[in-house]
Protein backbone atom coordinates (compact mmCIF):
# COMPACT_ATOMS: atom_id res chain seq x y z
CA UNK A 1 0.00 0.00 0.00
CA UNK A 2 1.16 3.67 -1.28
CA UNK A 3 -0.07 7.06 -0.59
CA UNK A 4 0.09 9.95 -2.51
CA UNK A 5 -0.79 13.11 -0.68
CA UNK A 6 -1.21 16.89 -3.28
CA UNK A 7 0.31 19.48 -1.74
CA UNK A 8 1.40 21.18 -4.51
CA UNK A 9 -2.01 23.76 -4.40
CA UNK A 10 -1.47 28.06 -4.53
CA UNK A 11 -3.94 27.80 -1.47
CA UNK A 12 -5.06 31.68 -2.60
CA UNK A 13 -8.01 31.23 -0.16
CA UNK A 14 -5.29 31.38 2.53
CA UNK A 15 -3.67 34.31 1.55
CA UNK A 16 -1.59 36.20 2.93
CA UNK A 17 -0.54 33.58 4.80
CA UNK A 18 0.07 31.37 1.92
CA UNK A 19 2.66 34.13 0.07
CA UNK A 20 5.75 33.19 1.80
CA UNK A 21 4.86 29.21 3.36
CA UNK A 22 2.71 26.66 1.35
CA UNK A 23 -0.65 26.13 3.36
CA UNK A 24 0.18 22.47 4.50
CA UNK A 25 3.07 23.67 6.42
CA UNK A 26 1.17 25.89 8.43
CA UNK A 27 0.86 24.42 12.47
CA UNK A 28 -2.31 23.89 14.01
CA UNK A 29 -1.70 22.93 17.20
CA UNK A 30 2.37 22.87 17.01
CA UNK A 31 2.26 20.67 14.13
CA UNK A 32 1.94 21.33 10.39
CA UNK A 33 -1.53 20.97 8.99
CA UNK A 34 0.45 17.90 6.40
CA UNK A 35 1.97 16.22 9.56
CA UNK A 36 -1.23 15.87 11.36
CA UNK A 37 -2.22 13.13 8.44
CA UNK A 38 1.39 11.81 8.10
CA UNK A 39 1.44 10.75 11.55
CA UNK A 40 -1.88 8.89 11.16
CA UNK A 41 -0.69 6.55 7.59
CA UNK A 42 3.06 6.29 8.15
CA UNK A 43 2.75 2.82 10.16
CA UNK A 44 0.03 1.53 6.77
CA UNK A 45 2.19 2.38 4.33
CA UNK A 46 5.75 1.45 2.10
CA UNK A 47 5.69 4.93 0.55
CA UNK A 48 4.51 8.44 1.05
CA UNK A 49 4.62 10.40 -2.44
CA UNK A 50 4.25 14.28 -2.32
CA UNK A 51 3.20 15.90 -4.73
CA UNK A 52 4.14 19.15 -4.56
CA UNK A 53 5.19 22.62 -7.06
CA UNK A 54 4.21 26.16 -5.20
CA UNK A 55 6.74 26.52 -2.70
CA UNK A 56 7.74 22.93 -3.04
CA UNK A 57 11.38 23.35 -1.32
CA UNK A 58 10.08 24.44 2.04
CA UNK A 59 7.96 20.94 1.88
CA UNK A 60 11.08 19.21 0.90
CA UNK A 61 13.36 20.86 3.26
CA UNK A 62 10.92 20.08 6.33
CA UNK A 63 10.28 16.56 5.83
CA UNK A 64 13.11 15.28 3.71
CA UNK A 65 13.16 11.64 2.24
CA UNK A 66 11.57 9.89 5.13
CA UNK A 67 9.15 9.93 7.59
CA UNK A 68 9.87 8.54 10.80
CA UNK A 69 10.95 5.42 8.76
CA UNK A 70 8.64 5.17 5.80
CA UNK A 71 10.19 6.36 2.40
CA UNK A 72 9.04 10.03 1.14
CA UNK A 73 8.99 10.06 -2.70
CA UNK A 74 8.36 13.74 -3.91
CA UNK A 75 7.26 14.34 -7.56
CA UNK A 76 6.46 17.81 -8.71
CA UNK A 77 3.18 18.76 -10.56
CA UNK A 78 4.05 19.71 -14.41
CA UNK A 79 1.31 21.94 -14.87
CA UNK A 80 -1.42 24.01 -13.13
CA UNK A 81 -4.46 22.51 -14.33
CA UNK A 82 -6.59 21.42 -11.53
CA UNK A 83 -5.93 18.43 -8.96
CA UNK A 84 -6.24 15.44 -11.72
CA UNK A 85 -2.89 16.95 -13.16
CA UNK A 86 -1.02 15.89 -10.21
CA UNK A 87 -1.35 12.47 -11.03
CA UNK A 88 -0.50 12.85 -14.34
CA UNK A 89 3.08 10.84 -14.89
CA UNK A 90 2.53 8.90 -11.75
CA UNK A 91 2.17 4.60 -12.10
CA UNK A 92 2.90 1.90 -10.46
CA UNK A 93 1.23 -1.80 -9.49
CA UNK A 94 -0.01 -1.23 -6.08
CA UNK A 95 -3.50 0.04 -4.24
CA UNK A 96 -3.14 3.33 -2.79
CA UNK A 97 -4.69 6.34 -0.66
CA UNK A 98 -5.20 9.69 -2.08
CA UNK A 99 -5.12 12.83 0.24
CA UNK A 100 -5.38 16.24 0.50
CA UNK A 101 -2.10 17.83 2.19
CA UNK A 102 -4.30 20.92 3.48
CA UNK A 103 -7.24 18.96 5.66
CA UNK A 104 -6.94 17.12 8.69
CA UNK A 105 -8.47 13.56 9.42
CA UNK A 106 -8.85 11.12 12.50
CA UNK A 107 -6.38 8.51 12.82
CA UNK A 108 -9.36 6.24 12.90
CA UNK A 109 -11.43 7.50 10.29
CA UNK A 110 -7.96 6.92 7.77
CA UNK A 111 -7.41 3.54 8.82
CA UNK A 112 -11.02 2.36 8.51
CA UNK A 113 -10.32 3.41 4.43
CA UNK A 114 -6.86 1.90 4.43
CA UNK A 115 -8.42 -1.67 5.80
CA UNK A 116 -10.98 -1.39 3.39
CA UNK A 117 -10.65 -4.61 1.28
CA UNK A 118 -12.55 -2.81 -1.90
CA UNK A 119 -11.98 0.44 -2.78
CA UNK A 120 -13.81 3.95 -1.94
CA UNK A 121 -13.63 7.04 -0.54
CA UNK A 122 -14.53 8.67 3.38
CA UNK A 123 -17.45 11.19 3.02
CA UNK A 124 -19.59 13.66 5.92
CA UNK A 125 -23.38 14.34 5.37
CA UNK A 126 -23.29 18.25 5.10
CA UNK A 127 -26.52 20.61 5.09
CA UNK A 128 -24.30 22.55 2.48
CA UNK A 129 -22.00 20.63 0.05
CA UNK A 130 -21.90 23.44 -2.18
CA UNK A 131 -17.84 23.94 -1.88
CA UNK A 132 -17.43 20.56 -1.92
CA UNK A 133 -18.71 17.14 -4.27
CA UNK A 134 -21.36 15.18 -3.62
CA UNK A 135 -21.90 11.47 -4.30
CA UNK A 136 -24.70 9.75 -6.19
CA UNK A 137 -25.26 6.43 -4.88
CA UNK A 138 -27.23 2.97 -4.24
CA UNK A 139 -28.70 1.69 -1.70
CA UNK A 140 -25.50 -0.52 -0.46
CA UNK A 141 -23.95 3.29 -0.69
CA UNK A 142 -22.07 2.25 -3.41
CA UNK A 143 -21.26 5.52 -5.30
CA UNK A 144 -22.44 5.80 -8.91
CA UNK A 145 -21.62 9.03 -9.90
CA UNK A 146 -19.72 12.27 -7.98
CA UNK A 147 -21.36 15.67 -9.27
CA UNK A 148 -18.29 18.53 -8.25
CA UNK A 149 -19.91 21.56 -6.16
CA UNK A 150 -23.05 20.96 -7.34
CA UNK A 151 -25.50 24.13 -7.92
CA UNK A 152 -28.69 22.34 -7.22
CA UNK A 153 -29.48 19.87 -4.60
CA UNK A 154 -29.12 16.44 -5.11
CA UNK A 155 -27.81 14.62 -2.07
CA UNK A 156 -25.55 15.66 0.68
CA UNK A 157 -23.22 12.87 0.70
CA UNK A 158 -20.58 14.89 0.56
CA UNK A 159 -16.93 14.43 -0.67
CA UNK A 160 -14.37 15.03 1.65
CA UNK A 161 -11.09 14.17 -0.29
CA UNK A 162 -9.91 10.86 0.93
CA UNK A 163 -9.81 8.52 -1.84
CA UNK A 164 -8.47 4.40 -1.92
CA UNK A 165 -7.89 3.77 -5.65
CA UNK A 166 -6.55 0.29 -7.62
CA UNK A 167 -3.54 1.59 -9.84
CA UNK A 168 -6.17 1.29 -12.76
CA UNK A 169 -7.26 4.34 -12.20
CA UNK A 170 -4.25 5.86 -13.86
CA UNK A 171 -5.05 4.70 -16.81
CA UNK A 172 -7.68 6.26 -16.49
CA UNK A 173 -6.90 9.44 -15.59
CA UNK A 174 -4.95 9.06 -19.23
CA UNK A 175 -7.81 9.16 -20.79
CA UNK A 176 -9.59 12.24 -19.45
CA UNK A 177 -9.72 15.51 -21.26
CA UNK A 178 -9.99 19.25 -20.34
CA UNK A 179 -13.29 20.20 -18.44
CA UNK A 180 -15.07 23.48 -19.78
CA UNK A 181 -13.26 25.53 -16.68
CA UNK A 182 -9.61 23.81 -18.62
CA UNK A 183 -8.95 21.93 -16.05
CA UNK A 184 -8.31 18.29 -15.77
CA UNK A 185 -11.24 17.22 -12.98
CA UNK A 186 -10.62 14.64 -10.32
CA UNK A 187 -14.43 14.22 -10.67
CA UNK A 188 -13.87 12.67 -14.45
CA UNK A 189 -11.07 10.23 -13.08
CA UNK A 190 -13.78 9.37 -10.38
CA UNK A 191 -16.62 8.77 -12.49
CA UNK A 192 -14.91 6.54 -14.97
CA UNK A 193 -13.46 4.52 -12.16
CA UNK A 194 -17.13 4.01 -11.02
CA UNK A 195 -17.97 2.27 -13.75
CA UNK A 196 -15.19 -0.69 -13.58
CA UNK A 197 -15.31 -1.24 -9.56
CA UNK A 198 -17.57 -0.70 -6.54
CA UNK A 199 -16.34 2.49 -5.11
CA UNK A 200 -17.87 2.55 -1.31
CA UNK A 201 -18.88 5.26 0.53
CA UNK A 202 -17.68 5.23 4.00
CA UNK A 203 -19.44 7.82 6.76
CA UNK A 204 -16.75 9.28 8.37
CA UNK A 205 -17.23 8.93 12.46
CA UNK A 206 -14.88 11.18 14.03
CA UNK A 207 -14.48 15.20 12.68
CA UNK A 208 -12.23 16.33 9.80
CA UNK A 209 -10.78 19.69 10.36
CA UNK A 210 -10.74 21.71 7.19
CA UNK A 211 -8.56 24.88 7.13
CA UNK A 212 -10.43 26.87 4.27
CA UNK A 213 -9.82 30.19 5.00
CA UNK A 214 -7.07 32.46 7.41
CA UNK A 215 -9.82 32.24 10.10
CA UNK A 216 -10.27 28.46 10.00
CA UNK A 217 -6.49 28.38 11.64
CA UNK A 218 -8.93 29.22 14.81
CA UNK A 219 -11.53 26.75 14.44
CA UNK A 220 -8.55 24.03 13.92
CA UNK A 221 -6.39 24.78 17.00
CA UNK A 222 -9.79 25.05 19.18
CA UNK A 223 -10.86 21.46 17.70
CA UNK A 224 -7.34 20.45 18.96
CA UNK A 225 -6.08 21.67 21.62
CA UNK A 226 -9.66 21.05 23.49
CA UNK A 227 -8.32 17.12 22.71
CA UNK A 228 -5.39 18.02 25.15
CA UNK A 229 -6.23 15.75 28.48
CA UNK A 230 -3.36 16.28 30.53
CA UNK A 231 -0.39 18.80 30.34
CA UNK A 232 2.75 17.56 28.73
CA UNK A 233 5.73 20.08 30.32
CA UNK A 234 9.28 19.68 29.28
CA UNK A 235 10.78 22.76 30.86
CA UNK A 236 10.76 25.81 33.27
CA UNK A 237 7.36 26.40 35.31
CA UNK A 238 8.36 29.00 37.64
CA UNK A 239 6.39 29.28 41.51
CA UNK A 240 3.25 31.16 41.39
CA UNK A 241 2.15 30.30 38.19
CA UNK A 242 -1.52 29.64 37.93
CA UNK A 243 -2.43 26.40 35.00
CA UNK A 244 -6.34 26.84 34.69
CA UNK A 245 -6.52 23.64 31.93
CA UNK A 246 -4.06 21.17 30.16
CA UNK A 247 -0.35 22.97 28.33
CA UNK A 248 2.23 21.63 25.87
CA UNK A 249 5.28 23.51 26.82
CA UNK A 250 8.27 22.50 24.61
CA UNK A 251 11.82 22.26 25.68
CA UNK A 252 13.74 25.44 26.57
CA UNK A 253 10.60 27.04 27.17
CA UNK A 254 9.90 29.29 30.29
CA UNK A 255 6.67 30.72 32.16
CA UNK A 256 7.85 33.12 34.67
CA UNK A 257 5.83 33.71 38.35
CA UNK A 258 2.77 35.65 37.99
CA UNK A 259 1.24 33.87 34.90
CA UNK A 260 -2.13 32.73 34.71
CA UNK A 261 -2.88 30.45 31.95
CA UNK A 262 -6.83 29.39 30.91
CA UNK A 263 -8.07 26.53 29.15
CA UNK A 264 -5.30 24.82 26.97
CA UNK A 265 -2.28 25.93 25.39
CA UNK A 266 0.69 25.39 22.91
CA UNK A 267 3.84 27.06 23.82
CA UNK A 268 6.87 25.92 21.60
CA UNK A 269 10.57 25.87 22.31
CA UNK A 270 12.44 29.03 23.30
CA UNK A 271 9.44 30.75 24.32
CA UNK A 272 9.46 32.81 27.31
CA UNK A 273 6.33 34.04 29.15
CA UNK A 274 6.85 36.87 31.65
CA UNK A 275 5.58 37.77 34.85
CA UNK A 276 1.53 38.48 35.35
CA UNK A 277 0.58 37.89 31.95
CA UNK A 278 -2.57 36.22 30.96
CA UNK A 279 -3.23 33.58 28.48
CA UNK A 280 -6.09 31.90 27.30
CA UNK A 281 -8.65 30.13 25.36
CA UNK A 282 -6.78 27.81 22.94
CA UNK A 283 -3.33 30.10 21.82
CA UNK A 284 -0.35 28.74 20.41
CA UNK A 285 3.21 30.35 20.08
CA UNK A 286 5.62 28.92 17.93
CA UNK A 287 9.73 29.22 18.71
CA UNK A 288 11.01 31.73 20.17
CA UNK A 289 8.39 34.14 20.96
CA UNK A 290 8.42 36.76 24.15
CA UNK A 291 5.62 37.77 26.20
CA UNK A 292 6.23 40.85 28.08
CA UNK A 293 5.41 41.71 31.84
CA UNK A 294 1.52 42.02 32.02
CA UNK A 295 0.18 41.42 28.85
CA UNK A 296 -3.17 39.55 27.80
CA UNK A 297 -3.59 37.36 25.08
CA UNK A 298 -6.53 35.02 24.09
CA UNK A 299 -7.17 32.90 21.50
CA UNK A 300 -4.40 33.89 19.30
CA UNK A 301 -1.34 31.95 17.05
CA UNK A 302 1.94 33.88 17.24
CA UNK A 303 4.39 33.07 14.27
CA UNK A 304 8.58 32.14 15.10
CA UNK A 305 10.24 35.19 17.11
CA UNK A 306 7.43 37.42 17.30
CA UNK A 307 7.09 39.85 20.61
CA UNK A 308 4.59 41.75 22.60
CA UNK A 309 5.68 43.68 24.96
CA UNK A 310 4.71 44.73 28.16
CA UNK A 311 0.78 46.22 28.96
CA UNK A 312 -0.24 44.86 25.43
CA UNK A 313 -3.59 43.00 24.77
CA UNK A 314 -3.95 40.95 21.75
CA UNK A 315 -7.33 39.07 21.14
CA UNK A 316 -8.32 36.61 17.64
CA UNK A 317 -5.62 36.88 16.17
CA UNK A 318 -3.08 35.56 13.51
CA UNK A 319 0.46 36.91 13.96
CA UNK A 320 3.48 35.64 11.63
CA UNK A 321 6.92 35.70 12.24
CA UNK A 322 9.45 38.48 13.45
CA UNK A 323 6.33 40.91 14.47
CA UNK A 324 6.77 43.47 17.63
CA UNK A 325 4.61 45.04 19.31
CA UNK A 326 5.57 47.57 21.39
CA UNK A 327 4.57 48.52 25.20
CA UNK A 328 0.55 49.44 25.65
CA UNK A 329 -0.61 48.04 21.70
CA UNK A 330 -4.72 47.51 22.26
CA UNK A 331 -6.67 45.72 19.84
CA UNK A 332 -10.97 46.28 19.30
CA UNK A 333 -11.77 42.63 18.06
CA UNK A 334 -15.87 42.85 18.47
CA UNK A 335 -18.17 45.23 15.96
CA UNK A 336 -20.53 47.34 17.63
CA UNK A 337 -23.61 45.95 16.28
CA UNK A 338 -22.31 42.62 17.05
CA UNK A 339 -22.23 41.28 14.14
CA UNK A 340 -20.35 38.63 12.60
CA UNK A 341 -17.23 39.77 10.84
CA UNK A 342 -16.35 39.44 7.19
CA UNK A 343 -13.98 39.42 5.28
CA UNK A 344 -12.14 39.47 1.45
CA UNK A 345 -11.30 36.22 1.04
CA UNK A 346 -10.27 35.50 -2.83
CA UNK A 347 -12.00 38.33 -4.07
CA UNK A 348 -14.98 37.40 -2.61
CA UNK A 349 -16.86 39.21 0.38
CA UNK A 350 -17.58 36.30 2.61
CA UNK A 351 -19.01 35.90 6.26
CA UNK A 352 -16.22 34.67 8.80
CA UNK A 353 -18.79 32.89 11.04
CA UNK A 354 -17.02 34.55 13.97
CA UNK A 355 -18.84 37.55 16.31
CA UNK A 356 -14.51 38.19 17.72
CA UNK A 357 -11.81 38.62 15.17
CA UNK A 358 -8.83 41.14 14.70
CA UNK A 359 -6.65 40.84 12.44
CA UNK A 360 -3.66 38.86 10.41
CA UNK A 361 -0.38 40.53 10.84
CA UNK A 362 2.02 39.53 8.36
CA UNK A 363 5.89 39.21 8.82
CA UNK A 364 8.36 41.60 9.95
CA UNK A 365 6.09 44.26 11.04
CA UNK A 366 6.14 46.52 14.07
CA UNK A 367 3.88 48.54 15.71
CA UNK A 368 5.12 51.75 17.95
CA UNK A 369 3.91 51.92 21.65
CA UNK A 370 -0.08 52.94 21.91
CA UNK A 371 -1.03 51.92 18.99
CA UNK A 372 -4.77 50.82 18.44
CA UNK A 373 -6.72 48.74 16.55
CA UNK A 374 -9.94 48.46 14.44
CA UNK A 375 -11.32 45.16 14.59
CA UNK A 376 -10.50 42.66 12.01
CA UNK A 377 -7.64 44.25 9.47
CA UNK A 378 -4.64 42.71 8.12
CA UNK A 379 -1.16 44.36 8.24
CA UNK A 380 0.75 43.53 5.39
CA UNK A 381 4.91 42.58 5.43
CA UNK A 382 7.24 44.86 6.93
CA UNK A 383 4.51 47.37 7.96
CA UNK A 384 5.56 49.71 10.40
CA UNK A 385 3.35 52.07 13.17
CA UNK A 386 3.71 55.45 14.46
CA UNK A 387 3.78 55.81 18.35
CA UNK A 388 -0.40 56.60 19.14
CA UNK A 389 -1.45 55.82 14.96
CA UNK A 390 -4.64 54.15 15.24
CA UNK A 391 -5.19 51.41 12.60
CA UNK A 392 -8.59 51.53 10.64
Amino acid sequence: MKAIVLAAGKWTRMRPITETIPKPLIKIAGKPIMEHNMDHIYKSVDEIIIVIKYLGEKITEYFGDQYKWTKITYIEQWEWKWTWAALKGISFEWDFILLYADSIFEEKDLQTLIDLDWYGCLTREMEDPSKYGVFVKDENRVATKVIEKPKEFYWNTTNVWVYKFSSSIFKMNDSIWLSPRGEYELTDSINLFCQEEDFHLIDMKWKFIDVWSPWDIFWANEDILWKLEQSEIYWIVEDWVSIKGNIILEEWAVLKSGTYIEWNVYIWKNCSIWPNCYIRWTSTFWEGCRIGNAVEIKNSHFGNYTNAWHLTYIWDSIVWNNCNFWAWFKVANLRHDAKNMRAINNGELVDTWRKKLWMIVWDGSKTGIWTLCYPWRVLEPETFTLPWEIIK
